[in-house]
């Protein structure tokens, strides 16, 4: 090779490793795009925009936050699957993105493959709740009582595709025990059956549950994560009730399209644990039932495969369809 041919390589090499670590330091140069394939108003919702307000602030640059509902969520994430991997558009996204590919037979990506994990910052926990005439203060008192009564008991959990009816789906194939499960549109309509005492039992979310705890219209026997919850501190988990193993919660992270560039993917997550960190946003998260989370794009990527697989052998096994 001539020598000037060489050096003009050398110096090409040199200008490109010089120009990359500027490209991930000016990032991000526009205004970026959440998405959510959910309503307003809901706590998807509500994590992500103040995700999106926090990102906002720590760039200096506006991230709109953009409500594409329908499907189940999955308008909204093939959206988000179809762009431009180049950071600038992201998707918001809760528990029940990973049951999508398990309970919809035609889903037009692969929660696996079209997406690169960014943050899981949040988690909310479920608690399993009884009216008051069942006669069961604790889970184990709970479980003795339904073994009892082999189908006479009626439970429910959110609408038929969610994750709240698939934990109990979940519970009844770790325990044995035999309850019907009575489907509804959502949680406003079960709430008065359920405080009526026409349902004996339903797993929901902490925010919905723990008003009607306090005033003794619910008893809550359990809490659904694999710790106890900093929201309810005082009430144990369902695997240490004697169901061990058992492990379901609500859950908000941040995903992008595949092939979005490393350095990308590294300076939204650390931004995104940097906001999660602070004492206001943890005061915020908690007074909406949910605890902070931070770490590596690895945990969320662990997580939607942990989901992928256990709610996928339940939705199998129980012949679960979507509402």
């Amino acid at each position: 090779m001539r020598p000037e041919l060489f050096r003009t390589l050398l110096l090409c090499a040199a200008c490109t490793g010089a120009i990359l670590p500027v490209h991930a330091q000016d990032y991000p140069q526009r205004p970026l795009r959440m998405i959510v394939g959910l309503p307003a108003g809901g706590s998807t919702d509500i994590m992500g925009r103040l995700v999106a307000a926090k990102l906002s602030e720590r760039f200096g640059q506006q991230v709109v936050f953009d409500n594409r509902p329908g499907a189940s969520g999955i308008i909204g994430a093939d959206l988000v699957a179809k762009s431009q991997p180049d950071g600038y558009t992201l998707l918001m996204a809760g528990g029940s993105f990973g049951i999508i590919s398990s309970l919809y037979s035609k889903v037009p990506f692969d929660t696996a493959k079209d997406f690169a994990p960014i943050a899981l910052f949040a988690t909310s926990p479920y608690i399993f709740v009884v009216h008051p005439s069942v006669p069961a203060a604790t889970m184990q008192e709970f479980f003795t009582y339904a073994k009892a009564r082999p189908g006479q008991l009626n439970f429910a959990g959110s609408t038929p595709g969610s994750v709240q009816r698939l934990s109990g789906e979940l519970l009844k194939r770790m325990t044995g025990i035999d309850m019907l499960y009575v489907p509804y549109k959502g949680t406003g309509v079960l709430l008065p059956d359920l405080l009526g005492g026409r349902l004996q039992a339903a797993i929901d979310n902490v925010l919905v549950v723990v008003p009607y705890m306090k005033t003794g219209a619910l008893r809550g026997l359990a809490v659904t994560t694999a710790k106890r919850s900093q929201v309810v501190p005082d009430l144990p988990t369902i695997a240490e009730s004697g169901a061990a193993g058992f492990q379901s919660s609500g859950w908000f992270g941040v995903l992008a399209p595949v092939g979005t560039p490393a350095h990308i993917v590294k300076k939204l997550n650390a931004e995104i644990s940097a906001a999660m960190q602070q004492p206001e946003v943890r005061e915020r998260l908690l007074a909406q039932g949910a605890e902070p989370l931070w770490g590596p794009p690895d945990e969320l990527k662990k997580l939607l495969a942990r989901e992928r697989e256990v709610w996928g052998k339940v939705i199998r096994e129980a012949g679960v369809k979507p509402d």
